[in-house]
C-alpha cells in the first residue's frame, strides 16, 4: 500500500423487474468503512457467512459497527408485496465490480464497504447507501446488467457526496441548489423521494459519471428536472467539489495508531520539518523526525517521551514544524 492510501486510511429499491429503472433507494444513518480504505465489495455469499446471525429463528444482517437489521428469508412473507419467481436473486460482484470500473469520477479518498445482501432487509426492502456503506438488496426476478450498474452507482453517489459534500457545506449546496433550479420550499429531505437534493445528487452522479450501462436508459427520477447532461457547468462544479475535498485531504495531517501506544503520523507531500507530540497541557512530549516515502512524509512515534519513557493512556495533540496544517488529536491506547 502506498503512502497515499495510508494516508487516507485514518480516511436500490427491491427490484422486482427485468428492466432497469430510475434508481430511488433509501439512505442509511450508518457508517462502516474507514475514511479513506477504498472500496471493498462483499458478495452475497460472503455477506451471509461472516455478516449474519441467526437468533431463534430470526436472521439478522449486521454491519462492523452494531447497527444491525432483521431479514425476510422467504418470497413469501408478507412483506414481499409481488414473490416473483418465489426466490431472492442478490447482486453479482462481477457486475457491481464492472459499474465501479466504469464510473468516470475521481474516488481517490472514498471509501466504501458494499454489502450485497442475500435477503432483503425487513424494515426496508429497498437497497440503501450512508457514509461508507452500501447495501445492495436482492430482487424476487433475476436483475438485469443495467439495473445492478444503475442502482450501484446511485447508491455509490450518495457516499460521495457524503464524504465531499455534507449538508453542514452550506455554501456549495446553496450553489448546486441554484445550478440545479430547485426551489428549497419544494426540494426538502422529507419531500417524496423524488423531491429529495440528495437523491437529485445521486441521480445527477449517475447520469453524468456511470458508465455506458448505467446510463443505458438515458433517464433520471425526477423527470421534471432537465437531464443532467443538459445542465451547463454542473459537471464541471461536481468534480470542482472533489477537488476542493481531496485538497483539504492533502493538506491535514492525518494519524494512524498502530497499537502499544505508538502512532504514525503522514502527510502528502515532502516535509523536512520534525513533528511535534503535545499532552493536554500543551507541554512537549516527543519530537519525531520525518521519513519521506515516494508521495508523502511519515513520522512514526514509538508512543515514547522524549526521555524514553513509556507513556500511559491519554489524548495527545501533534503538530508538523513550519506547517500550515493545524495540529492532529489522537487517543493513544496502552
Amino acid at each position: 500500500m502506498d503512502l497515499r492510501n495510508r494516508i487516507r486510511l485514518g480516511i436500490v429499491a427491491l427490484a422486482i423487474a427485468l428492466i432497469a429503472a430510475p434508481s430511488v433507494a433509501s439512505e442509511l444513518r450508518a457508517n462502516a468503512r474507514p475514511r479513506g480504505a477504498g472500496i471493498l465489495v462483499h458478495d452475497a455469499a460472503e455477506t451471509l457467512r461472516d455478516y449474519c446471525v441467526s437468533e431463534n429463528g430470526t436472521l439478522y444482517f449486521q454491519i462492523p459497527g452494531g447497527a444491525r437489521w432483521e431479514l425476510v428469508t422467504s418470497a413469501s412473507d408478507p412483506a414481499i408485496a409481488n414473490p416473483g419467481d418465489g426466490t431472492f436473486h442478490p447482486y453479482e460482484r462481477g457486475e457491481v465490480t464492472s459499474a465501479l470500473a466504469g464510473v468516470r469520477f475521481p474516488l481517490r479518498g472514498i471509501s466504501a464497504e458494499v454489502f450485497i445482501l442475500p435477503y432483503p432487509r425487513r424494515a426496508s426492502l429497498e437497497s440503501a447507501a450512508g457514509p461508507g456503506l452500501i447495501l445492495l438488496s436482492p430482487g424476487v426476478r433475476k436483475l438485469s446488467r443495467e439495473h445492478q450498474h444503475s442502482e450501484f452507482v446511485h447508491e455509490l453517489g450518495h457516499v460521495i457526496q457524503y464524504e465531499i459534500m455534507p449538508d453542514a457545506n452550506a455554501q456549495a449546496w446553496a450553489s448546486y441548489m441554484h445550478l440545479r433550479g430547485l426551489d428549497a420550499s419544494r426540494y426538502q429531505a422529507n419531500a417524496v423521494h423524488a423531491l429529495r437534493p440528495h437523491e437529485v445528487w445521486a441521480e445527477d452522479f449517475r447520469a453524468l459519471f456511470g458508465g455506458a450501462i448505467a446510463t443505458s436508459n438515458g433517464t433520471i427520477e425526477n423527470d421534471e428536472l432537465a437531464y443532467p447532461t443538459q445542465v451547463n457547468g454542473l459537471e464541471g462544479f461536481m468534480q470542482d467539489v472533489a477537488a476542493d475535498a481531496e485538497a483539504r485531504v492533502a493538506a491535514s495531517l492525518i494519524a494512524m495508531p498502530l497499537g502499544h501506544g505508538a502512532v504514525t503520523f503522514s502527510r502528502i507531500g515532502h516535509f523536512t520539518a520534525a513533528l511535534d507530540v503535545f499532552d493536554a497541557q500543551g507541554r512537549v512530549l516527543a519530537t519525531v523526525e520525518p521519513t519521506s516515502g515516494e508521495t508523502g512524509t511519515e513520522w512514526n512515534w514509538d508512543g515514547r517521551s522524549r526521555d524514553g519513557g513509556v507513556l500511559g493512556s491519554q489524548i495527545v495533540f501533534a503538530r508538523v514544524r513550519a506547517a500550515e496544517a493545524g495540529a492532529v488529536r489522537v487517543v493513544v491506547l496502552r
